[in-house]
């Protein structure tokens, strides 16, 4: 930023890391969470009892873990200056950077090297978190820790998630400028640590969405997912009935939210209500699904944690392929829509708390 508050033109070169920092503590990646830790000083123990060369193999990997943490921890800070081979690197220069040159396509290769290393560490603790919950499943008296390691995998997944959020958000030149440059800090401090507070707090919620989106079993006919879409609603919290309530009436919401619920895309909605229509058919299963649309598709998923990524990435590329082609249908997923509204109404409440005092 210049001296008059103006933010500078940078080259896309000063995004990447191309000659070693001194390692700095204060932004160490952590390699768990306080609540990881504690469920894990819960669960070692209870191994080793049981058959400590499980214990052994469970501890090498956490061992594992823990130097993969230290090799992106080596890597020059996104949230302080750097002078680098492409030039003097600082965090309001990234996200200049990541607001004027994230184009459509794969941006792996124009992402800091921190970031696509941190990454590939969160994936490896999600995956070992996972094999943690499902043995502690088959533990006598395990039921309770499972399952608090499994929400633990799935919280690291929606780090993963939100990730990719964040950078559907800023590439969004609709969007304001300010709420871009939001985002983009987040994403900072998200590559930083590999852990997130938006994240954080929307992770439950859908989460929640999730699980009773699977015990809804939605009737594939009038396509419109009213009566689900109530009843998820009364299981959540304020944020997300205020969220259905203002933003439901927009024709992206609506179609992202069906494409969630019913998991088939928007084109295959479309293609599926025409057939009924047509057949004089009130109503299908899910497992009627791809007989009808002469395709198989995945319209149902479980509850692991890489069937929500997955089905989330489908949605994601679909609606980013929409925008790209100026196609009808929503350019955005449920995720986006949601974070992009949290984001409002808490600069709404700013604003408002500003104003009350």
């Amino acid at each position: 930023m210049s001296d008059k508050g103006e933010f500078v033109s940078v080259d896309i070169n000063s995004f990447f890391d191309t000659e070693p920092q001194e390692q700095n503590k204060d932004h160490e990646i952590s390699l768990l969470t306080p609540q990881e830790r504690t469920l894990i000083d819960q669960f070692m123990p209870l191994v080793k009892e049981k058959d400590e060369e499980r214990w052994q193999i469970f501890n090498d990997r956490l061992h594992d873990l823990e130097q993969l943490a230290k090799a992106v921890a080596r890597f020059p800070s996104l949230l302080e200056r750097h002078e680098l081979a492409g030039g003097t690197r600082t965090p309001t220069i990234l996200i200049s950077s990541l607001i004027k040159h994230l184009d459509e396509g794969d941006a792996t290769l124009q992402l800091p090297s921190k970031a696509i290393l941190g990454k590939g560490f969160l994936v490896a603790k999600a995956h070992t978190l996972s094999s943690f919950s499902k043995y502690a499943k088959r533990m006598e008296g395990g039921e309770k820790l499972a399952n608090d390691l499994a929400n633990e995998t799935v919280s690291a997944m929606f780090c993963l998630l939100a990730e990719d959020v964040y950078l559907n958000l800023i590439r969004d030149n609709t969007q304001p400028e300010e709420f871009r440059r939001q985002w983009a800090l987040s994403l900072l401090l998200l590559w930083e640590h590999w852990n997130d507070q938006t994240a954080e707090t929307v992770a439950p919620v859908l989460q929640t969405v999730w699980k009773a989106r699977r015990r809804l079993a939605p009737a594939f006919g009038t396509m419109m997912g009213t009566s689900e879409l109530l009843m998820i609603s009364m299981q959540m919290d304020e944020q997300w009935i205020q969220f259905i309530k203002h933003k439901m009436g927009d024709n992206g919401v609506s179609q992202a939210m069906e494409e969630f619920l019913f998991g088939i895309s928007y084109e295959q909605i479309t293609t599926l209500r025409s057939i009924l229509r047509e057949k004089g058919i009130s109503a299908i299963g899910r497992d009627e699904v791809s007989s009808f649309l002469g395709q198989h598709v995945k319209a149902d998923a479980g509850l692991d944690y890489r069937d929500f990524y997955s089905m989330y990435t489908i949605r994601r590329d679909n609606a980013r392929s929409r925008k790209r082609l100026n196609l009808t249908g929503p350019h955005k997923t449920i995720e986006d829509y949601f974070i992009q509204f949290v984001t409002e109404r808490n600069e709404e409440k700013q604003i408002n708390d500003t104003f009350a005092k």
